[in-house]
C-alpha cells in the first residue's frame, strides 16, 4: 500500500514546470485592497501558458516517521498525458484524462484504471483536471465572484465559499503580489480527513509563474503524510515522446 501512495504521489508530482533558465521569485508590492472579483481576475491572469514540459523532480516522503527520497524524471502534454520514470525506468506510470496506469519492475505488477483509487487516498474527487491544477499551482475547484468571498489572512487573500458544503470545507489563500495560490486546503471533519498543499516557492520560467517547492500534507485520522515537491531543470515547450509499455507477464493489480 505505501508504494501505491508512493507512486499516486509521484503522479500528482509530475505535472510541472518549465525552463532552460528560472529564477526562484521572492519579494514584491503588496496590494491588500481588492475586492474579490479584482482577485480572481488577478489570479486568472497568471495561469500558466505552456504546452510541453519536462523536470528533474525530488520527491521526500514522510508517513509515520518514515522517510524517503525519490528522484525521477518527468515529461508531460498540458491536457492530455503526464509520463513519469524513476531511474532505470523501475517505475514507470502514464496518466491520462481517461485512465491512470503505472507498472513496478521491483515486483513485476502493474495498474491500470480510473481516478477512483487516487481519489480515495486524498479524500477528495480528482480528475485529470485537478491532478494539474493541484501540480501548477491553481485552485483544483473553480473560483467565481458569484459563490465565493474574499477576505484577508495573515497579509494574504482568503478565499472560500459563501456557502460551504455540507460535507466538506474548501479554503484558498492567495498571495497579494502575484496573486497565485499559496495554499489550498480540502478538510471533511466527520470523516477526520483533510488535505493541504502550500506552494512555498514560486519560480519564473519564459515568463510563466510555476510552482518550485510544493508541501503536500495529506491526515486522515491520526495518520499523516507528508509529501515534499522540488523542481528542478525545468524546460518548457520541447519536443517529447511518452514511450510506455507494460512488460509482460506481470501481474496485475486491481484496487
Amino acid at each position: 500500500m505505501n508504494n501505491l501512495k508512493y507512486i499516486f504521489f509521484t503522479l500528482v508530482a509530475f505535472l510541472v514546470f518549465n525552463c532552460k533558465s528560472s529564477k526562484t521569485l521572492v519579494g514584491g508590492e503588496t496590494n491588500l485592497k481588492l475586492n474579490t472579483k479584482q482577485v480572481l481576475k488577478e489570479n486568472a491572469k497568471q495561469v500558466a501558458n505552456f504546452n510541453t514540459l519536462q523536470s528533474r523532480l525530488k520527491i521526500s516522503y514522510n508517513q509515520d516517521g518514515n522517510s524517503q527520497s525519490y528522484s525521477v524524471n518527468f515529461r508531460a502534454k498540458k491536457d492530455e498525458v503526464i509520463w513519469i520514470s524513476a531511474a532505470f525506468s523501475v517505475v514507470k506510470a502514464l496518466v491520462t484524462p481517461d485512465k491512470v496506469s503505472f507498472y513496478n519492475k521491483l515486483d513485476n505488477t502493474y495498474f491500470e484504471g480510473d481516478y477512483n483509487y487516487l481519489s480515495n487516498i486524498l479524500g477528495t474527487d480528482l480528475d485529470f483536471e485537478k491532478v494539474q491544477n493541484l501540480l501548477y499551482g491553481e485552485a483544483i475547484f473553480n473560483m467565481d465572484a458569484d459563490s465565493y468571498e474574499a477576505s484577508i489572512n495573515d497579509k494574504a487573500y482568503l478565499l472560500q465559499p459563501k456557502q460551504q458544503r455540507a460535507l466538506f470545507e474548501i479554503f484558498f489563500l492567495l498571495d497579494p503580489v502575484r496573486f497565485k495560490v499559496k495554499s489550498q486546503q480540502v478538510s471533511q471533519p466527520k470523516e477526520f480527513r483533510h488535505l493541504q498543499i502550500d506552494y512555498l516557492t514560486y519560480q519564473e520560467v519564459e515568463k510563466q509563474l510555476l510552482p518550485e517547492n510544493i508541501k503536500v500534507i495529506a491526515v486522515e485520522a491520526n495518520k499523516e503524510t507528508i509529501i515534499e515537491l522540488e523542481f528542478k531543470g525545468v524546460t518548457l515547450n520541447e519536443d517529447l515522446s511518452f514511450p510506455y509499455k507494460i512488460p509482460s507477464g506481470f501481474k496485475e493489480i486491481k484496487l
